[in-house]
C-alpha cells in the first residue's frame, strides 16, 4: 500500500511546552540573595532591582507567549532560613484553547525558620476551550511568613469571551512542620457556564482569586484583613483555617476583583512583613 503523504494520512505531533524554573533564597550580607537557579523553555525569570524597601524579586515570565493544552510548567521557589524573596510574573499568564489534553501547571513554595516568602503571580486567563490543571504546594517551617495568591479570570473579558467551556482544577495544600493543615480544590468542567452563573457556586463571575497567609501570627492578622476587605468593590471575606489567614475575591468585574486584590495584598504584607504598602511594579504598569 503506498505511503499517504496527504494532512490527512500522516499523524501531527504537536510541539509541547515543557518548562522548570527553580529559584533558592539565602541570607546574603545584610540582605537577601539568589544562590541557586535553574530554568528551561518555555520558563525564564527576570531579576530587576528591588523597589526601595523590598526585598530580592524575581520576575516570571513563559516566552511562548501562554500555554495550550498538552504543555506542563514546574516552579519551585524556597527561602531559606532568615532569607526573605518575592516572585511574580511580569504578566497575565494566558491558557490557549486546548485541543484535549490538559495544560498542567506545579508550583512549590517552601519557607524555612525565620524566612519570608511571596508568591504574587498575575491573573491566570482562560480561554475558551481551555483545560488547566494547577496544583500549588506549600511547606513552612515554625518562624516562617509566606504569602501566596492565585487569581483567575474566566475569558478574555474585554473581548466579550467567556469561559463557558473546558477544564479547570485548581489545588492548593499547605503544610506546616511538614503537617497539612490546609487542602483546598475548585473544579469546573462540562457545563462551565451554567455553573459560574449559579448563585450557590459563583454567581455570575468572571474572576475569582485566594490569598493564603501562612505564619505563626497568621490569626492575629485577621481583623486587618477584614479591615481592608471593608472596601471591596466585589465580593470578599477573610477567615483562619487552622492557623492559616485565607481571603477569597470573586465578582463579574475582573478589573475590580484584581483591584480589590491589589489593595488587600498591599495592606497585608505592610502589616504582616512590614513592606511598602504595594505591590511589585509589574502589577502597576
Amino acid at each position: 500500500m503506498p505511503y499517504d503523504e496527504s494532512p490527512a494520512g500522516r499523524a501531527v505531533a504537536l510541539e509541547r511546552g515543557d518548562g522548570v524554573a527553580e529559584l533558592v533564597f539565602a541570607p546574603r550580607g545584610p540582605g537577601s540573595g539568589l544562590v541557586h537557579l535553574y530554568q528551561s523553555d518555555p520558563c525564564r525569570v527576570l531579576f530587576p532591582r528591588a523597589e526601595a524597601g523590598d526585598p530580592p524579586t524575581a520576575v516570571l515570565l513563559t516566552t511562548s507567549g501562554g500555554l495550550a493544552g498538552g504543555d506542563r510548567l514546574r516552579v519551585s521557589v524556597a527561602a531559606r532560613a532568615g532569607a526573605a524573596a518575592t516572585v511574580t510574573s511580569q504578566a497575565a499568564e494566558k491558557i490557549y484553547r486546548s485541543s484535549g489534553a490538559d495544560c498542567r501547571i506545579g508550583v512549590t513554595l517552601d519557607a524555612a525558620t525565620g524566612a519570608w516568602l511571596e508568591w504574587l503571580p498575575q491573573e491566570t486567563i482562560l480561554f475558551e476551550g481551555a483545560r488547566l490543571s494547577r496544583r500549588t504546594e506549600i511547606a513552612a517551617a515554625p518562624g516562617a511568613r509566606l504569602l501566596a495568591c492565585e487569581m483567575v479570570v474566566f475569558g478574555r473579558i474585554a473581548r466579550g469571551e467567556r469561559f463557558t467551556g473546558g477544564f479547570l482544577r485548581d489545588g492548593w495544600a499547605v503544610r506546616r512542620a511538614g503537617a497539612l493543615v490546609w487542602a483546598d480544590a475548585l473544579r469546573l468542567d462540562g457545563d462551565i457556564g451554567m455553573l459560574t452563573a449559579r448563585p450557590a457556586t459563583l454567581g455570575g463571575a468572571q474572576a475569582l482569586a485566594s490569598v493564603v497567609y501562612v505564619a505563626d501570627d497568621a490569626a492575629r492578622h485577621l481583623d486587618t484583613a477584614r479591615d481592608l476587605l471593608a472596601g471591596a468593590r466585589m465580593r470578599a471575606a477573610a477567615t483562619v483555617v487552622n492557623g492559616i489567614l485565607v481571603a477569597r475575591f470573586h465578582g463579574g468585574d475582573a478589573a475590580a476583583v484584581r483591584r480589590d486584590l491589589m489593595h488587600y495584598l498591599g495592606g497585608l504584607r505592610q502589616a504582616a512583613g512590614g513592606l511598602p504598602a504595594h505591590l511589585p511594579r509589574m502589577w502597576r504598569q
